[in-house]
């Protein structure tokens, strides 16, 4: 597996954040897939997502500081692939922190490296699009 991360100071508070980032706007705010539908599973949200004729399940559980959400199902594109969301408060605003480790399960030399050059593509859309909208 692969670890990426990355992280951005947002103009807004983490309770504005908090009510911001659905389990859906996180998927949407990625900007790789649109959230088709979202269903309770005990303590999580499962949200199914579709894009690029790929269309599977991703579940996202809340935590004290943010969101915990990992692929679930064989029909996404990674083999495994599991991401943490923090908020926590800075300078009159919030530090925004995405981290992510992913896996395309293939023995390619090189081939997580790639997935984690993508997914962390997809991290740093989410945080230049949440700060973009507060």
């Amino acid at each position: 597996m692969r670890e990426v991360e990355t992280e951005r100071f947002v103009a807004a508070p983490p309770a504005t954040l908090r009510r911001l980032l659905t389990p859906a706007a996180l998927v949407e705010y990625e900007g790789s897939f649109a959230a088709r539908g979202t269903r309770t599973d005990g303590d999580a949200t499962v949200v199914t997502v579709a894009g690029g004729g790929l269309e599977f399940d991703l579940r996202v559980v809340e935590t004290d500081d943010g969101w915990r959400y990992e692929q679930v199902g064989e029909r996404g594109p990674f083999d495994a692939m599991e991401t943490t969301v923090t908020v926590t408060p800075a300078n009159e605003g919030s530090r925004l922190r995405a981290v992510s480790r992913v896996s395309l399960g293939l023995p390619v030399p090189l081939a997580d490296r790639v997935a984690g050059w993508k997914r962390r593509g997809e991290l740093r859309r989410l945080l230049d699009n949440v700060a973009a909208d507060v």
